[in-house]
């Protein structure tokens, strides 16, 4: 038997260029290699490495056209073109009936992705009559509506790797397709959905096998990165997540020689970089400082490159642990803040220590570490204020504001509870401006992320003395000291200090924003005082 497993394309306004590797098929790979050793597996990737090419916006997203209208050449800029990241539905259709699998698997992660997985399935379809399985956080979270189309056979809910090795054991044996768990299969027409069951113990997996795999498409500034999975599950219950509808309400930790092993293999093939994609990474704060130090124990100081781009939850984060983290590799960050509100927080299930943050952004900070403090603008409940404080309170920190846009994702507590529909999938995005809170406004939304884009350009300057609380007037008049875009943002933020006008710039022209709100900026910008840059230095606004 034949088993292809692929990762299809996406389209959008942007698209990151480090988590791209598809560590959860390479999991469902291995998995099918060590208990169906006779299968055949391969693992392809039709979204990374393949390049991009425009598209037409969806007509779901053309109110967006207002927004994202100007190549903006300039430090605020946010999005102009939509894209399809990837390599061409027809190719995907011609190379995979090419290898002439018996049974076709397809991830599907994101809802808002939820089309161009489908897109794949048909064009499949058309050239090859074969089974398609699809599974991953969309599958999960809404199964009825994607074993409804007529290219989709099979749906697997939650964890794949025991469900998808006992549907490929009952495919090839002939077996009663009721006995494998978390299926979901058609019977004549009707949606049959089995009973949902434990995966295997996270202790029992595999490695991930990642052969099929180009490390050169999958890199961190020209090395290539190693996705390690240290557990499943979060602790927590926010209620805008949809996690616990793929990995279940168990939190589950690795053993500390399992994934010292992984990254001794990794490197041993050549890996020096490391993202840990976990959903709470340093939860069990004993396991992970023994891990940290087996980490720097083993390893040569400078050798490892470690990350948790997923972002970490900062409570337990303190001197001990970021010392052990800057020490094993981490040069990086990623907290999650979500909000500096614990009012809001709490109405969201979302565990919330001002203080434990900012002790550990600041640590970081003085470790040597890029810290970069996430907020979520538009949570339902959140007023505009409320939004402003947090941004402001990440302004006077030592770090990057790493600042999103909510919107409902299927599966999560919010989805069912505000009414999540399936026309709403293709807001289920940052680039979406999506509003399902009456407090803030599409405009006002995006003001937030463009004084973020403000903030962060700010952050980023470099005065090469030191200074402490330079006068941001000074600043506004040094644009001959630096590049051509910094001097650019500079001269932009001067025209909207002193007419209250921000404007975009191809190069040739500057076309006013008409969406920006000055007024929302002024309101942040005069009540946040001073920005620390990312070297520790004071601009006095």
């Amino acid at each position: 038997m034949k088993l292809l497993l692929l990762q299809p394309p996406v389209q959008d306004y942007y698209d990151t260029d480090i988590r791209l590797q598809p560590i959860g098929l390479c999991y469902l790979k291995a998995a099918v290699k060590r208990h169906l050793p006779g299968v055949d597996v391969m693992v392809r990737d039709f979204h990374a490495g393949h390049g991009r090419r425009t598209v037409r916006v969806p007509r779901e997203l053309s109110y967006l056209t207002g927004y994202y209208h100007i190549k903006d050449s300039s430090p605020f800029s946010l999005f102009s073109t939509y894209y399809h990241f990837g390599a061409p539905y027809e190719q995907v259709g011609r190379q995979v009936a090419g290898e002439r699998p018996d049974l076709v698997g397809i991830s599907s992660l994101f809802s808002t992705y939820q089309e161009e997985a489908l897109r794949c399935a048909e064009e499949i379809k058309t050239l090859l009559d074969v089974p398609v399985v699809m599974g991953g956080g969309h599958a999960t979270a809404l199964p009825e509506t994607v074993l409804a189309h007529p290219a989709v056979d099979f749906v697997i809910r939650g964890e794949g790797e025991r469900p998808l090795v006992a549907l490929v054991k009952a495919l090839g044996e002939g077996r009663d397709l009721r006995t494998v768990p978390n299926l979901g299969f058609k019977d004549h027409g009707r949606l049959v959905f089995n009973p949902t069951e434990d995966n295997f113990p996270i202790e029992d997996l595999s490695v991930p096998d990642v052969s099929d795999l180009d490390p050169a498409r999958y890199g961190s500034r020209g090395r290539p990165i190693a996705c390690i999975v240290s557990s499943r599950g979060c602790p927590f219950r926010c209620d805008f997540c949809s996690v616990h509808s793929t990995f279940g309400r168990t939190y589950r930790r690795r053993s500390n020689e399992s994934i010292i092993r992984e990254i001794e293999q990794r490197y041993q093939e050549g890996y020096r970089v490391f993202d840990f994609e976990d959903d709470n990474f340093a939860f069990e704060r004993e396991q992970t400082r023994r891990l940290l130090l087996e980490i720097v124990e083993r390893f040569p100081p400078g050798t490892l490159d470690l990350y948790a781009m997923n972002g970490l939850c900062y409570f337990g984060l303190d001197a001990e642990l970021l010392t052990l983290m800057k020490q094993a590799g981490f040069s990086q960050l990623n907290l999650s803040l979500v909000s500096g509100n614990p009012e809001v927080c709490a109405a969201h299930r979302r565990p919330c220590t001002v203080t434990g943050f900012e002790q550990a952004a600041v640590a970081g900070f003085q470790l040597g570490m890029r810290v970069i403090g996430y907020q979520i603008l538009g949570l339902p409940g959140e007023s505009l204020e409320s939004m402003a404080q947090t941004m402001t309170l990440l302004a006077r920190l030592p770090l990057l504001l790493g600042a999103s846009v909510f919107y409902l994702a299927p599966g999560s507590r919010l989805w069912e509870t505000r009414g999540g529909r399936s026309d709403q999938l293709k807001l289920a995005r940052l680039t979406a401006l999506a509003t399902h809170s009456e407090l803030v406004s599409r405009d006002q939304l995006y003001t937030l992320l463009v004084t973020a884009r403000i903030i962060n350009f700010l952050k980023g300057l470099k005065f090469g003395e030191n200074k402490q609380g330079i006068p941001i007037r000074d600043v506004l008049e040094q644009d001959r000291s630096f590049d051509r875009r910094t001097a650019l943002g500079l001269r932009l933020l001067r025209t909207l200090l002193s007419e209250g006008i921000l404007c975009a710039s191809d190069g040739l022209q500057d076309y006013p924003l008409k969406h920006f709100k000055p007024d929302l900026f002024h309101l942040i910008w005069s009540s946040t005082g001073s920005i620390t840059t990312l070297k520790g230095e004071t601009v006095r606004l």
